[in-house]
């Protein structure tokens, strides 16, 4: 390898584009076209990248196996960045075990990261953190380190571990230090302010309250009995009953807990659980079956009570009833919570992530363009949909688990 390939790789992996630019812009050569591949992705322009990046794996011979794994992972942290959650994974998994076979044990260690990174976004946190703990970060680089320490914020985040998410944090902000690498320390600084935004709401009393993550956690493993509004589920210290197959039994529930410890009269049970203004006797059936209904799934931990005007909810070990709700709420809110890490998301992306088709996601999409809240940028394949953050809104951390399509 000459000398200008050299520094042009040790450019980049310090974070410096432009240096790497100087070097090899005006070659051709299959290292050179994947330094500047790599380097136009550090710059933001990962049309170009990915183009520079399959040229160079075409270019390189049948023999160079290594560098064309290397271009092929390259290739899928593009297609990350660029929110291509359904990129041929096995391609990826190919790459490692190459690289792995031939002793690159930092690359195959970063293509483990990608996959780790996938499966975190898109909603499998069981299979990310098995993968997660078959790595072992101590011999790697600062940068990798960081990488690795970002993910297990990530997890920890995304199950409601503040503490455990914090460490993890100052461990990741020690590597990047070290590192050097600008784009590396902002990740997480972002990842830091995410854990310290506003997570949820506790609704109790007729009061609201913007909760941290840490605050979420601590309600969580409180004497409570919570209305889990973010991932539709009733909890107490010692159990939960899931009720996100089941909404309008969640929303009576819902409704109960706010007005605990009163009850809640008949006519609004109606109306928010069944969408009527105009109550007749057949809803009051519906009502008293689906109470029945409710009064089944959560016998273990608490009742529900009939009163003259209603009915109200008698927690068996709780002492309050609390509603831990997003911090805005309004139709097609888990599409703007995966849009407010202020990336350019495809349709296919979101519906992969949300667990959902990708016609219920462009509906959702075009309802919130029609409203001014997403974005769309290119056309047909290219398209991409984006949102700058806003203040106060939900994360992914508190995403509900994938519903049925409307």
């Amino acid at each position: 390898m000459d000398s200008l390939i050299t520094a042009a790789a040790r450019a980049l992996a310090a974070g410096d584009p432009f240096g790497a630019l100087n070097r090899v812009a005006l070659r051709g050569d299959a290292p050179a076209l994947a330094l500047r591949g790599i380097a136009m992705a550090q710059l933001g322009d990962l049309a170009r990248a990915k183009a520079l990046l399959r040229g160079a794996a075409r270019a390189f011979g049948a023999r160079e196996a290594v560098a064309r794994a290397r271009c092929t992972v390259a290739e899928a942290e593009i297609a990350l960045a660029a929110r291509e959650l359904a990129w041929p994974t096995k391609a990826l998994e190919a790459a490692r075990a190459t690289l792995e076979a031939h002793g690159d044990r930092l690359n195959a260690a970063h293509a483990r990261y990608l996959e780790i990174r996938r499966l975190l976004l898109i909603g499998r946190l069981d299979a990310a953190e098995r993968a997660l703990a078959a790595l072992d970060a101590t011999p790697l680089p600062p940068a990798l380190r960081a990488v690795h320490a970002l993910a297990v914020a990530g997890i920890a985040m995304r199950r409601v571990r503040a503490g455990a998410a914090r460490d993890a944090l100052m461990r990741a902000e020690r590597a990047a230090r070290e590192a050097g690498i600008p784009a590396l320390a902002a990740e997480v600084e972002s990842a830091f302010r995410m854990l310290d935004a506003p997570a949820a709401r506790r609704i109790a009393g007729g009061e609201s309250r913007p909760l941290a993550l840490g605050e979420v956690e601590a309600l969580l493993k409180s004497k409570a009995l919570v209305m889990d509004a973010c991932r539709y589920v009733v909890r107490d210290r010692r159990g939960a009953i899931a009720l996100a197959r089941r909404p309008v039994l969640f929303a009576l529930a819902r409704a109960l807990a706010e007005a605990w410890p009163q009850d809640a009269p008949r006519r609004a049970l109606i109306a928010l659980a069944f969408r009527t203004k105009y109550i007749d006797e057949t809803h009051r059936a519906r009502l008293r079956v689906e109470i029945g209904r409710l009064r089944k799934a959560l016998a273990p931990l608490a009742d529900v009570r009939a009163t003259p005007q209603g009915f109200v909810l008698a927690p068996r070990r709780a002492r309050e009833v609390v509603v831990l709700a997003r911090p805005a709420e309004e139709k097609h809110a888990a599409v703007l919570a995966l849009l407010a890490d202020g990336e350019a998301w495809s349709s296919s992306a979101l519906a992969l992530a949300l667990g959902t088709s990708q016609r219920h996601a462009q509906r959702a999409l075009d309802a919130l363009a029609a409203a001014g809240k997403v974005q769309p940028v290119g056309r047909g394949r290219s398209r991409r949909w984006l949102t700058p953050p806003p203040p106060g809104f939900t994360t992914a951390l508190l995403l509900p688990v994938a519903l049925p399509a409307d």
